[in-house]
């Protein structure tokens, strides 16, 4: 989402101004009990949502097994659907589900939305103006956060940063081990007008988390955000699903951001 700065995405690498205004990028690390003690950091001075994340044995190969996947294993959706400013009133129907194994985060995104749009094709370019979902985080006690932006044909921006600007921008060696599953194909589109159903699922290997070496995550706690936004969509939006209170758009707010536990 663009309505600030520019910048890169769920930090998902190398150093990228921000680039929707209201998202930035940023890594985050997973180092042995750091995770533990980010329970009792300034992160958590807001009321936050809290979400446990299920462990799931075995390896998964493929992102395209993981919608069928988690509906055997049960995992839950959780709703991407509070509008933090008024300005922008739209609200598609949109939900997510996340689990984890020893080495991969695994999320699954739905949406409906009025219209759809996919102009980008190569990772790490402006995908927040897109039809696009986001996740945000913070794998270790060092600020660093991640985001990962990922349009609905699955081509991603990934960076990462302690704030919105000088972000660094995930080389493609890294981006290219993020694997993707599109329901609306991998190819691009202009905006198309009128309801439209899209998932998208991505297995995210813990290497992804570029500026740091996170080995795994069982019983582990980090701070972390999804969103849901269209910069240059008709009806322009900024969702999330812990609540941002700031007066103007921004994603890149770590201090709002909710708690994944993962089992």
């Amino acid at each position: 989402m663009a309505l600030t700065n520019e910048l890169p995405f769920f930090s998902l690498f190398f150093f990228f101004q921000a680039e929707d205004g209201i998202r930035d990028r940023s890594p985050s690390r997973g180092l042995g009990d750091v995770y533990k003690r980010q329970a009792n950091s300034s992160y958590l001075t807001n009321k936050n949502n809290t979400m446990k994340v299920k462990k799931l044995s075995g390896k998964v190969q493929d992102a395209q097994q993981i919608p069928t996947l988690f509906d055997n294993e049960n995992i839950t959706y959780h709703p991407i659907d509070i509008v933090n400013w008024k300005e922008y009133p739209y609200q598609p129907q949109v939900s997510f589900r996340i689990a984890y194994t020893n080495d991969a985060i695994l999320v699954h995104y739905k949406v409906v939305e009025d219209s759809v749009r996919a102009k980008y094709g190569e990772d790490n370019g402006s995908v927040w103006t897109d039809s696009c979902v986001e996740f945000f985080s913070i794998p270790a006690g060092d600020g660093i956060y991640y985001n990962l932006e990922c349009n609905c044909i699955a081509t991603i921006l990934l960076a990462a940063g302690s704030e919105r600007n000088n972000r660094e921008m995930a080389p493609s060696e890294i981006t290219d081990q993020v694997k993707r599953w599109a329901s609306l194909g991998r190819e691009t589109f202009e905006e198309k007008i009128g309801e439209c159903t899209w998932e998208v699922a991505l297995l995210i290997p813990y290497k992804v988390f570029f500026k740091h070496a996170i080995t795994g995550l069982d019983g582990m706690s980090i701070r972390a955000n999804f969103y849901k936004c269209g910069d240059e969509l008709q009806k322009p939006h900024f969702l999330s699903w812990n609540p941002i209170k700031i007066e103007k758009p921004d994603f890149h707010r770590p201090d709002f951001f909710g708690l994944l536990e993962f089992e």
